[in-house]
Formats: C-alpha cells, sequence, structure tokens
C-alpha cells in the first residue's frame, strides 16, 4: 500500500513535469519565432548598410575624378566654377540626407540590440532553470531507481521468506491430514468400541438394575451429583471477597453511628455547657448501641465463607448459614427502624434551632428525605436476602425458577443503596461547609463533621465494590447456585440435601479405599497403540521423504529464478550508469565549447578595444582613399572647408566600421545561441524520452510487485483456511470422543451405585 501511495505521487510529479516541459517548449517556439523576427530584420538591416556603402564608394569614386580633373583643368578652373559649387551643392545635400539616413539607422540599431541583449539574458535565465530542473529531474529518477531497488531486493527478500514459510505450512498441512486422518480412524474404532461398550452397559443395566431410582425426584434427591471442584474454589473466592466487603462496610457503619452519636451530644447544644433535649438524649442513646446490631453481620458473613469449602456441595439447598445471615440483617434493620423517627425528629429540632439558616434547613430535609430512602432500601435487601434463605428451610417458598429475579433483585438494590449514599455524602458535606459557618462553630464540631463525611465516604466506597462485584458475577451466581443431582430440577428438601452430603461422604471414602498401585506390566490395548504409533510413524517418514523431494525440487527451481532475476537487475544497473554517462558527457561538452567560445569573444573585444585606444592615441594609417586624403590633406594643409568635410567623411567611415563589426559580432552570437538552443531542445527530448522509458520501467516494476504481494496473501489465506478447517474439525472430534467417554462413565457409576443399592435393600 505504502509502494501504490508513493506510486501515485510519482505519477502526480510525473504529470506535472510533464506540462511544465510542454509550457517550455511552448515558450522555446515562441522564443524561436521572435529570434526569427530579429534574424529577419538584421538581414533586412545589413542590406541596407551594404546598399549604402556601396553609395558612399560610388561617391567617393566621383570625388577621387572630380578632384583629378580639378587638378588638371586648373587653367580651366575659373570658367567652371560656376559648375563646381552647383555640383558641390547636390553634394551637400546628398551627404545631409545620408547623414540623417544614418542616424536613423543608428537609433534603430541601437534599439535592437538592446531588444537582442534583454532576449539574451532571459533566454540564458532561462537556460540556467531548465538545467537545475534537469538535474533535479536527474536526481528525483535516481532516489526513485535506489529506492525501487531497495524495494526491489525487499520484495525478493520477502518472496523468499514466505516460500520458506508455505513450503512449512504445506509440511504442516500435510502433517495436519496425516493427523486427522489417524484420527478419524482412531474415531470410527472408538465408536465402535464405545457401541459394544453401550450395549454391554445396557444390557447389564436391564439385567442387574430392577428400576430407574432417577425417575422420581425423592429418590434422585439422595443421588450425589457431580463434583466440580472449580466451580467450589471459584465460588469460595467469591465468598472471601464478597466478606472482606462486608468487613469494610461494618467498618463504616459504626464509625457512622459512634460519630452521629458524637455529633448529637455537641450540635446544635454542647452536652459540655448545656443539656441536651431529652429526644436527642434518647436518640444517642440507641445510638450507642449500635455495636451490638452490627458487628453480627460480620460475623454472619464469616460463618458463610467457612460453610463453602472444597469438598462440599455449595447451593442454596444446602448453604444453611445464610438464614444466620438473613436473621442478623434482619436485626440490623430493627434498628434502622428503631433510630429513624429519633433521627428524622433531631433534623427537625435542628431546624428549629436560632443558628439555623434557611441553606441548613434545606440540607437538613434533603438529609431527612435521604434516611428514609435508606431505611426502605435497607428493607428491600433485607427481603430479597430472606428470600434466599427460603430453599435451606423452607423450599416450597421460592421456586428454582424465580432465583434469577432474586438475584438481579438484590444487585438493583445494591446500586440503589450506593446512590443514596452518594446523595447522604454530598448533602453532608454541604451541610458540613455550612455548619462551619455558624458563629458557635468549635473545633470539635469540625472535627466529628469531618469523621462523620469520612465514613459516609467509606460507607458508599464499600456499597458501590460489593453492587459491582454482585453484578459482575450475577451470570455465575444464577447458574451454578441451583443445580442438583442429574437426572432431576433440584433438591427436594433440607433433609434430603443432608443425607445427599452424608452420601457424598461415604462415596469419597470408598472411592479412596478403591485406589490401589497398578501392576507394573503393559496392557494389552496399550502395547496394540504402540504399535499403530509405530506403524503411522513409518508411513509419516514416507511421507515426509516425498515432501523432501518435492521441497528441493521447488528450491532448485527459485533459485534459478532468483539468479535470473539478480542477472537481469545487473543488466539494468549498467544501462542506468552508461545512460548517466552519456547525459554527463554531453552536459560537460556543452559546458566546454561555450567556455571557449565566451573566452575568444572576450579576446576579441579586448583586441578590439586595445587597437580602438591605440588609433586614439596614434594617427590614423588606412589604405583606404579615405585616409590617404587625410593624410595628404594634413601634409598639404588644404583649406578648412575641405578638412570639415574630411573629418565628417572619416568619423561616419569609421562608424559605419564599428557598426559593421558589432553586426557581424550579434550575428555570431545569435547563431551560436541558435544552435545551443536547439542542442538543449534536443537534450529536453532525450530526457523525456528517458524519463517516459523509466516510468515505463518503473509501472512495470510496480505491477510485478502488487502481483507478487497478491500471490502471497491468496497463499496465505489458502493456508490458514485449510488448518483452521482442520483444527476446528479435530477440536469436535474431541468433544464427541469426551462425551461419549463422560456417558459411559456415568452408566458405570449409575449401574454400580443402584447395584449396591439393591444388594442393602
Amino acid at each position: 500500500m505504502k509502494l501504490r501511495a508513493q506510486n501515485q505521487v510519482l505519477k502526480k510529479g510525473v504529470v506535472d513535469e510533464q506540462a511544465n516541459s510542454a509550457s517550455l517548449k511552448e515558450q522555446l517556439k515562441m522564443k524561436d519565432q521572435s529570434l526569427r523576427k530579429l534574424q529577419q530584420e538584421m538581414d533586412s538591416l545589413t542590406f541596407r548598410n551594404q546598399q549604402l556603402a556601396k553609395r558612399v564608394e560610388l561617391l567617393q569614386d566621383e570625388l577621387s575624378l572630380s578632384e583629378t580633373r580639378g587638378k588638371k583643368n586648373k587653367k580651366s578652373a575659373e570658367s567652371s566654377s560656376q559648375l563646381s559649387q552647383e555640383q558641390k551643392s547636390v553634394f551637400n545635400e546628398d551627404l545631409q540626407k545620408k547623414i540623417e539616413e544614418n542616424e536613423r539607422l543608428h537609433i534603430l540599431y541601437f534599439e535592437a540590440d538592446e531588444q537582442h541583449k534583454r532576449l539574451e539574458a532571459e533566454l540564458r535565465t532561462k537556460l540556467e532553470v531548465l538545467e537545475t530542473d534537469a538535474a533535479q529531474h536527474q536526481a528525483v529518477v535516481d532516489s526513485l531507481t535506489r529506492k525501487y531497488t531497495d524495494t526491489i531486493e525487499k520484495l525478493q527478500n520477502d518472496k523468499s521468506r514466505l516460500e520458506i514459510k508455505s513450503q512449512t505450512l504445506e509440511r504442516e498441512a500435510k502433517d495436519c491430514r496425516l493427523r486427522t486422518e489417524e484420527c478419524q480412524q482412531q474415531l470410527k474404532n472408538l465408536q465402535a468400541a464405545l457401541g459394544s461398550r453401550l450395549e454391554e452397559s445396557l444390557c447389564i443395566i436391564n439385567e442387574k438394575v430392577p428400576f430407574n431410582d432417577t425417575r422420581s425426584n425423592r429418590y434422585n434427591a439422595l443421588n450425589v451429583p457431580l463434583h466440580n471442584r472449580r466451580y467450589q474454589l471459584k465460588l469460595r473466592d467469591l465468598a472471601g471477597q464478597a466478606l472482606s466487603f462486608v468487613q469494610e462496610i461494618v467498618t463504616a457503619l459504626l464509625n457512622f453511628h459512634t460519630y452521629t452519636e458524637q455529633k448529637v451530644q455537641i450540635f446544635p447544644i454542647d452536652s459540655a455547657t448545656d443539656t441536651i433535649s431529652p429526644l436527642n438524649q434518647k436518640f444517642s442513646q440507641y445510638l450507642h448501641e449500635n455495636a451490638f446490631y452490627v458487628r453480627p453481620l460480620e460475623e454472619g458473613m464469616l460463618q458463610l465463607f467457612e460453610s463453602i469449602t472444597e469438598d462440599t456441595v455449595t447451593v442454596l439447598e444446602t448453604t444453611v448459614k445464610l438464614k444466620a445471615f438473613s436473621e442478623h440483617l434482619a436485626s440490623y434493620l430493627c434498628f434502622l427502624r428503631k433510630i429513624l423517627p429519633y433521627q428524622l425528629k433531631s433534623l427537625e429540632e435542628e431546624c428549629e434551632s436560632s443558628l439555623c439558616t434557611a441553606a441548613l434547613k434545606a440540607r437538613n430535609m434533603e438529609l431527612h428525605r435521604d434516611m428514609k430512602r435508606l431505611t426502605a432500601i435497607f428493607e428491600k435487601l433485607h427481603t430479597y436476602v430472606s428470600l434466599l434463605a427460603l430453599p435451606s428451610t423452607k423450599p416450597e417458598g421460592l421456586l428454582r425458577t424465580n432465583y434469577s429475579l432474586v438475584f438481579t433483585n438484590i444487585a438493583a438494590s445494591l446500586h440503589g443503596s450506593h446512590d443514596i449514599l452518594k446523595d447522604i455524602s454530598k448533602h453532608y458535606s454541604q451541610k458540613a461547609t455550612l455548619e462551619q459557618d455558624v458563629p458557635t462553630a468549635t473545633q470539635k464540631l469540625i472535627t466529628t463533621n469531618d469523621c462523620i463525611l469520612s465514613s459516609i465516604l467509606s460507607l458508599t466506597n464499600g456499597v458501590g465494590k460489593i453492587a459491582s462485584f454482585f453484578s459482575n458475577n450475577l451470570d455465575h451466581f444464577t447458574s451454578s447456585l441451583s443445580y442438583g443431582p442429574k437426572g432431576g430440577t433440584e433438591f427436594i428438601s433440607p433433609l434430603s440435601a443432608e443425607c445427599m452430603l452424608q452420601y457424598k461422604k461415604k462415596a469419597v471414602a470408598y472411592m479412596k479405599t478403591l485406589k490401589k498401585p497398578c501392576a507394573d506390566s503393559v496392557p494389552y490395548e496399550e502395547a496394540l497403540a504402540n504399535r499403530r504409533v509405530l506403524l503411522s510413524s513409518t508411513e509419516s517418514r514416507e511421507g515426509l521423504a516425498q515432501q523432501v523431494q518435492q521441497s528441493l525440487e521447488k528450491i532448485a527451481k527459485l533459485e534459478q529464478e532468483k539468479e535470473h532475476w539478480m542477472l537481469e537487475a545487473q543488466l539494468a544497473k549498467i544501462k542506468l550508469e552508461k545512460e548517466n554517462q552519456k547525459l554527463k558527457n554531453s552536459l560537460s561538452g556543452h559546458l566546454a565549447e561555450t567556455v571557449q567560445e565566451c573566452s575568444v569573444l572576450s579576446n576579441t573585444t579586448e583586441q578590439k578595444e586595445e587597437t580602438t585606444e591605440k588609433s586614439q592615441r596614434e594617427p590614423i594609417k588606412s589604405t583606404s582613399l579615405i585616409g590617404m586624403l587625410t593624410i595628404t590633406t594634413d601634409n598639404e594643409k588644404i583649406p578648412d572647408v575641405e578638412s570639415r568635410e574630411d573629418l565628417i567623411k572619416k568619423h561616419y567611415m569609421a562608424r559605419i566600421a564599428e557598426l559593421t563589426s558589432h553586426l557581424q559580432l550579434a550575428d555570431s552570437k545569435s547563431v551560436h545561441f541558435h544552435a545551443e538552443c536547439r542542442a538543449l531542445a534536443k537534450r529536453l527530448s532525450l530526457a523525456e524520452k528517458s524519463k517516459e522509458s523509466l516510468t515505463e520501467e518503473l509501472k512495470l516494476a510496480s505491477q510485478s510487485i502488487s502481483r507478487l504481494q497478491d500471490e502471497l496473501m491468496t497463499t496465505k489465506r489458502s493456508y490458514e483456511d485449510q488448518l483452521s478447517m482442520m483444527s476446528d474439525h479435530l477440536c469436535s472430534m474431541n468433544e464427541t470422543l469426551t462425551k461419549q467417554r463422560e456417558e459411559i462413565d456415568t452408566l458405570k457409576m449409575t449401574s454400580k451405585g443402584n447395584s449396591k443399592k439393591n444388594k442393602t435393600r
């Protein structure tokens, strides 16, 4: 699942990169179009410059011809001076036009140069971005190849491990099949043996047993039920837990009654300073007798715990001590009924005193209601406990069908008493805080209130524990506390239950006398069973040898497949390394060419700057006609007009030469960048093709991985299902065997018991 999630992320990344590459291709197309437009403009400008250069050369030729003719015809100069002046004016107008055209061309060339530089900078930045993107993509591809090689290796290891597991599971399945066959044979043998035994036992019962005592409940009640030691230990443990909870409740009740007695003698009137009312005196006198009614609860629960032992049969009909506990609970309930009116009157008297505020009166009335509810819930609890004690004294008083209802009502009453005690603790804590604010409150009153609160909290905790304990074990109580002898519904009377316990003791003594040390010889049945085990072990050896041969053949096939896949992985690695080296070599060669060209351009620009500096410092020596004219004019000192014209010509000639050199440089740069762009486009197309091939390989690898995982999961599930079916079948067979054995044992026991009873009768 992780690999699939990573695959989806990678697919999204590849789609995004493809979209980016498409947008970059469109941008490259736009830039190519703009470059072509600029090249066309540059070609037109160069053509126009060439025309202008030719025109200037023609003008120079005409000037040279006119000068030579002027030298030869000095004598006729005076006559033709007017014509030369007209020609000069025409030449001046032409020169003026050419100067304006040159200025316009210079401006256009400057703008075109700036646009070219801007485009060059943009293309360089885009080139850098594309190179960085290509490097990042290459890094991503490398990381992905590493990841997938690692995952392929892991999956191959998992495959080998799972194949080993599948082989072991196959062996176990074959072993289980052999065992099931053996168990089926044993089942058939046991069924045949049990059928024969059952027929024999039925014949013995029909011949030897005169009557079946399980048909009548009176006689069946005297039969000893099956002893369940685990159930007895569990019940004793539960009784011990209940005893600890009852002891905690008893201590809490003793503390509560004693501290309430102390509180009655302190508040609202302190007995040390003044005489308390006769009602409170009587109430404190009754509270002083609380130990006489509360202590027997602990003693009754202790007697009930001691009556539940490992050897007895503990049911409601045999728990005689439960009656004593219910009587002790009834005596404590009488005590509560006796003190309840005095307690209520004491609270009313406290409300009527001058120290009692409205809030304190409200708390006292809430406690008034809570005490009534507590006594009522104890009455309900006593009625249900007395109903549980009826089967051990008067079995007709409570039917067996009502046992579960009584237990659920006891659990509900315990939870109700826990809720009432929570309300009492809440209201009494509020009452104690209000009594602290009374001006006549003493430290003794505060401490007694704290003690009463702690006793109420311990009482609520104890009742909550016993309520949760009873509700958690309610199913155990309802299902196990009402079983009787086999074949009957319940014990008829406590007398029959007592007789049953006596018979149980006699049966235990008889079973102890029957236990004698057995002889050391091996019985015939065990010898036959051992022979069958030996035969099955030889058969299992042959099966294991076949399994070993099959597993060795599978291992050889898997090793061949492993070597094949390892060779393919090595070839794929070598191909990847070659492609990476090609990409690196192409990038390094392209960078070297760009560096050389930049160095050549820088050298040419430096040489041109040096020549311009020298030309500025030294006199110009050129082979052109203008140069010769300037040199001759300097030497011969021609008039100012001619020298000015010569200087203008010289300036424009130098400017035209500089412009032509710049145009040549721009042409060379544009051609160079065009070639670079073409190379980059080719590299991008190659990178995209390699990327597509790598993505296809990744898809194929992921598909093969998912297919292998699915195959492994299917094999696992099939083997697990087979093993679970076999284990369920074996468990069902064992259960049927145990049931049949128990039936045979019970038949034997009943036949022996009936024969003994017949003899005694």
